[in-house]
């Protein structure tokens, strides 16, 4: 019995061994506040392994836990329109529409599931910059949009960085190009008082949704 216990472990120590190799590390240069240890981001992948194998995801989701963004954390878990988890990666997003070559992130579904596709130039982004905008990306779950869709996941993006940097204020790396998009967010929304006014004039002044509709499903012009 004892052998075939010590088998039984040798061979789930060998699966996560493997499982744990086949997972994307978080790139050296990158800073993650000190409560992510390698030992504690390698507990996250249970979690998350369904919907990246790239680890700055999983520490960029565990960061959502207990804020705003949470929403946005357990949609991408599953709880959202497809009922499947939404799959995160990085993608060069000219492979999708050359229109989107300066496009930092896009939401995609494909045969009824969904997808959150990051510019690869944001691989050595903060996790906590990562965080902001998927809780923005997340809320995108059908192929409608619109002006008050945008606006309200814009205004979601602005309050999770806001929290973000309340919580690890580390992660305000001014030389990453995401960080410079979330403080501008930021800017707009401290200008508004915490109101959306800004952001959604930013919204609507945007040459890349001057096509959308005022409304979309879930999402009013208020």
């Amino acid at each position: 019995m004892r052998k075939i216990i010590l088998v039984a472990l040798a061979t789930v120590l060998a699966y996560n061994t493997a499982f744990a190799a086949s997972l994307e590390p978080i790139p050296d240069r990158v800073v993650v506040p000190k409560k992510y240890t390698q030992e504690y981001i390698d507990t996250l992948a249970d979690e998350y392994k369904k919907v990246s194998n790239e680890q700055i995801f999983h520490v960029a989701l565990d960061m959502m836990k207990g804020t705003s963004g949470d929403l946005s954390r357990k949609a991408i878990l599953g709880y959202n329109l497809t009922q499947y988890p939404i799959k995160i990666e990085f993608k060069d997003l000219t492979e999708l529409n050359e229109a989107y070559a300066s496009f930092d992130a896009v939401g995609w579904k494909k045969k009824g599931k969904l997808y959150i596709y990051i510019n690869p130039k944001h691989r050595e982004a903060p996790p906590a910059a990562l965080a902001a905008l998927l809780s923005h990306e997340a809320l995108h779950q059908d192929e409608y949009n619109s002006l008050s869709e945008e606006t309200y996941a814009w205004t979601m993006e602005a309050n999770v960085w806001c929290e973000m940097l309340k919580r690890f204020p580390e992660s305000n790396d001014l030389q990453s190009p995401l960080v410079m998009r979330e403080n501008i967010l930021k800017q707009l929304l401290e200008k508004g008082n915490y109101t959306n006014k800004y952001i959604k004039k930013t919204v609507y002044a945007n040459e890349g949704y001057k096509n959308l509709p005022l409304t979309s499903p879930g999402f009013s012009g208020q």
